[in-house]
């Protein structure tokens, strides 16, 4: 059984449509997809549907945008929760109207040295979708800027540059506590991705766990070996589910559907774990 539990789709940062996300999971040999779109359970409706017609078991998820207290960005995954959790949300919405006056700020600082516009940004994003830098690096790649969004995150949007701005988002315990609340499982994605920006240190894991954290993406392809070696380590003292996925995003990221996989023994725990919804079968 092949299982991914990381894709995004265009209702966050991924370049297509939920429906699509799962008809190319079906294509790449997949029997089960995670949709884990950047605060938003926007897309499972879309994706449940396109499950169902292609044959792929789906497991409704969702990416929460977290930052530690030291100012270090941390993504939680988690399975299975209820999207109508009120706590939850309200978290989920403070991010998103956060990323949004984000981004203005953003674009703003870029404009002055780059032939940018706010009109420019939102002609990539979705109706509805969690806008967040990939999109205003969509707008540099159409304006000619750079040549993808790869560049564009190395060369101009790096948290280290000067066009970076910062946005609320829940500390990571908090946010594994609300995922908790709401019936879900929580896991701690590409946690030593260290080439994206500062990881954090053994305190951050110790709240995390002892707030309920449920697992860690190892396999994944931005973790190198030796955080995956430090991972393991500490699945294995506090019995962390240990996690493999792509990281999807479509025709946004080199990353392939089906790269990193999870085993089916795994699967079974966070269904077992997870009770505010279940997976599309």
């Amino acid at each position: 059984m092949r299982i991914d539990l990381h894709a995004h789709s265009n209702v966050s940062d991924g370049t297509q449509a939920p429906a699509d996300v799962v008809a190319a999971a079906a294509e790449a040999g997949l029997d089960v997809l995670a949709l884990t779109d950047h605060d938003s359970t926007d897309g499972w409706a879309e994706a449940s549907r396109a499950a169902r017609e292609h044959g792929v078991a789906l497991v409704p998820g969702m990416e929460v945008s977290c930052r530690t207290a030291e100012g270090i960005s941390v993504h939680l995954l988690s399975y299975l929760h209820d999207p109508a959790h009120p706590g939850l949300l309200e978290e989920i919405a403070k991010a998103k109207d956060a990323r949004h006056t984000r981004a203005q700020r953003m674009v703003s600082l870029l404009a002055e040295d780059y032939p940018l516009t706010w009109d420019d940004v939102i002609h990539h994003v979705a109706p509805g979708a969690t806008l967040g830098r990939p999109h205003i690096a969509d707008a540099l790649v159409a304006a000619g800027v750079v040549e993808d969004r790869s560049e564009a995150f190395s060369a101009i949007l790096t948290s280290r540059s000067r066009y970076f701005v910062q946005h609320y988002a829940p500390e990571p315990a908090l946010a594994v506590e609300l995922v908790r609340a709401a019936g879900g499982v929580p896991v701690f994605a590409h946690p030593v991705a260290s080439a994206r920006g500062r990881i954090v240190g053994e305190r951050t894991y110790r709240e995390m766990i002892d707030a309920g954290l449920a697992g860690l993406e190892i396999y994944h392809r931005d973790n190198p070996e030796e955080g995956r070696e430090f991972l393991r380590g500490l699945a294995e003292r506090h019995g962390l589910l240990v996690t493999g996925s792509s990281d999807f995003h479509g025709a946004g990221k080199p990353n392939v559907l089906g790269e990193n996989l999870t085993t089916p023994e795994v699967l079974a725990r966070i269904e077992e774990l997870g009770s505010g919804t279940a997976v599309v079968r």
